[in-house]
């Protein structure tokens, strides 16, 4: 049995804070621009057809002329997916009939485009039907799937509205008959319908969703050849993906002895969720067994500070422990949604702040990152070092841009963002039938399942006071808090008066206990307040010894917010910038026409003097300069400049 599940998105409104900000900004500027990319309306940008793709694609099922035929990659159908998910989270926090109806003439425009027999993919009802099914290590036939799956759950759920659920249902079915019924081998190359399907089987009550999602996660790596001989039985390709990699595709063993991250990181992310979520929905030991396992891979030895994940742009992938280079780094901003997801399935495990704090990691930095601050453009790659005229330019740094692109050919991560952003308060809050929990901090009304009723007032993560405020409390029912564990010194009020804390345990109040970083407050009835207050000073982060790139550097975060340092404020030229071991950082309010009024560190740094020639014999001199840094996520929107996480210590 669950512990505890993700809150129904309904149940959670924002009003007003830095989340409802992000989430006015999808409603009211990154939803009407994706949907006028994804109907090639915005001229000077990458053309993306997917809708078009649709319409071609209901032609060709009647047998009509197919226009201008297909056009994009493989898996081009998953953007329109991703943006109707966007859709209908949104819709929960900010109703309006006139994208509902937008919506809903997409979706007739998919169900038109789904074969009678369920099968539903533009590229392979466009072009080469003879070949469905025949290239699963790179068709992409399966991720796609998994992704409408999703919307339709998300929008049913939202709207009532099962158009898009019946369409998905069927496919699930087609799946179903192809897979199981009749037998053919494989699994999928881009895992992700494993976890939709799961949704889907919770959403219809179809035991053929979780049947087929068990399928494809137990198969998985039972035969690690199976990519090889799929490739001897067909001529032809998309990519030339290698069979033998392994690695790649998390295929060399099956699932439940697999140990280490490894392989494109996106995928490996969504097939741990997919992993954790079976587990917990069947009781599986040894499945949870291996996501523990690859859980303290990935946050161990294969995480950047900044929640990033994927060090290497061969592959986006992960590559050995501790190899985390800054100026190559690859952190799609796909992956850290990914281990986004993994953190919040494994909450449902086991309520840990290990998982909490990772999921707040990865989104206030790499995922806000992922999007310029006017939600116009966009960062596939999460470098945490760049230098113009280098990265974006020389051979090894072609992937790590130093300045966000409108859109991409192969656009995953625009709306991936906007329906992660939309649907945040799933992974704040939590329930079970005792207990609310609040994994991350999102100021709104939440109202759970159980009965409780509460509104949280916070401005974080600028300001670390959260507070929240009873409106119902059952009988019996506890609130459980989590408090993250960059937090040195943290205070506790309940009702104004204070509770003694020393952050991992409660010392004199009966009603209140801290376990696995999470403070649970019993007793609790209507009128009642929680007021928590977290550590706001700057702290210094240290790698590990073994991480070569961070020798001798230092990060600087406060609060969930790492930050880094630009050209911008630092007189144009970083890389001789360091500090000094003593720096103490004053927090400042810094309104900024295009940062907004962020929350920046300034403190006395040293500047390293020129020296002739590329090197010297002689120590260069260093001289005092004003050093300001400004949270990691707001980089790259004042123009081509430089940026540095880790900085030099002196």
């Amino acid at each position: 049995m669950k512990k505890q599940t993700q809150l129904a998105l309904q149940n959670y409104k924002s009003s007003d804070g830095f989340i409802h900000h992000y989430q006015k900004l999808i409603k009211e500027v990154v939803i009407p621009y994706q949907y006028e990319v994804l109907n090639d309306r915005i001229p000077g940008i990458e053309k993306s057809h997917v809708i078009a793709n649709f319409v071609n694609a209901g032609r060709a099922l009647r047998g009509e002329d197919v226009g201008d035929g297909f056009y994009g990659m493989v898996f081009q159908d998953s953007d329109a997916a991703k943006w109707l998910e966007a859709v209908a989270y949104s819709l929960t926090i900010f109703p309006d009939a006139e994208l509902e109806q937008k919506a809903d003439a997409l979706i007739q425009i998919i169900a038109d485009a789904q074969d009678p027999n369920g099968y539903l993919n533009t590229y392979y009802t466009i072009k080469d039907r003879e070949k469905r099914w025949t290239n699963l290590l790179e068709g992409h036939e399966l991720y796609c799937a998994g992704h409408m799956m999703e919307a339709a759950v998300a929008y049913a759920s939202v709207t009532g509205k099962k158009t898009l659920l019946d369409v998905m249902e069927k496919n699930a079915e087609h799946i179903y008959q192809h897979f199981i019924t009749e037998k053919h081998e494989g699994y999928p190359g881009h895992p992700e319908v494993e976890l939709a399907l799961l949704k889907l089987y919770r959403a219809t009550g179809n035991e053929h969703c979780l049947e087929l999602a068990k399928h494809f996660i137990d198969v998985r790596g039972v035969d690690p050849h199976y990519y090889e001989k799929e490739v001897e039985n067909r001529d032809w390709i998309i990519w030339g993906n290698d069979p033998l990699n392994y690695e790649y595709q998390q295929s060399g063993a099956p699932v439940r002895e697999q140990s280490d991250a490894t392989g494109h990181s996106v995928r490996a992310v969504y097939l741990y969720t997919a992993m954790a979520d079976l587990a917990s929905e069947t009781e599986d030991a040894p499945l949870l067994d291996a996501c523990h396992r690859l859980w303290n891979s990935i946050v161990d030895k294969r995480m950047y500070v900044t929640g990033a994940i994927g060090s290497t742009g061969t592959g986006e992938a992960f590559t050995v422990d501790y190899d985390l280079p800054n100026d190559t780094a690859y952190g799609e901003t796909c992956a850290s949604i990914g281990l986004m997801f993994f953190a919040s399935r494994m909450l449902e495990q086991e309520v840990d702040s290990r998982y909490s704090d990772i999921m707040e990691r990865a989104f206030y930095n790499t995922v806000l990152a992922g999007m310029q601050l006017d939600g116009k453009k966009f960062f596939y790659v999460n470098p945490l070092e760049v230098i113009p005229g280098i990265s974006g330019v020389a051979v090894t740094h072609k992937h790590d841009l130093p300045q966000r692109p409108t859109w991409y050919a192969c656009a995953c991560c625009p709306p991936n963002v906007a329906r992660l952003i939309s649907s945040f308060g799933s992974y704040a809050y939590g329930e079970n039938d005792t207990t609310a929990y609040c994994h991350l901090f999102a100021e709104g009304d939440v109202s759970f399942r159980n009965g409780v009723h509460l509104t949280c007032t916070t401005a974080y993560p600028y300001d670390l006071t959260v507070t929240y405020q009873i409106k119902a409390m059952g009988d019996g029912k506890a609130l459980a808090i989590h408090i993250p564990g960059w937090s040195r010194h943290t205070t506790i009020q309940r009702n104004g008066k204070p509770v003694s804390c020393d952050n991992r345990s409660i010392t004199d109040d009966a009603s209140c206990e801290i376990r696995k970083g999470y403070a649970y407050f019993t007793g609790l009835v209507e009128g009642d307040s929680i007021a928590i207050t977290l550590d706001d000073r700057v702290s210094r982060i240290y790698a590990s010894a073994k991480v070569a790139a961070d020798s001798g550097c230092v990060a600087l975060q406060r609060g969930p917010l790492l930050y880094c340092i630009e050209g911008t404020d630092n007189d144009g030229e970083i890389l001789s910038l360091s500090l000094p071991e003593q720096t103490d950082f004053t927090v400042v309010s810094c309104p900024d026409d295009v940062l907004g009024n962020v929350m920046v560190l300034k403190g006395i740094g040293l500047r390293t003097e020129p020296i002739a020639g590329l090197y010297t014999t002689q120590r260069p001199a260093k001289r005092e300069t004003q050093l300001t840094a400004i949270p990691y996520f707001t980089w790259g929107n004042r123009g081509l400049t430089q940026m540095r996480v880790w900085i030099p210590e002196d």
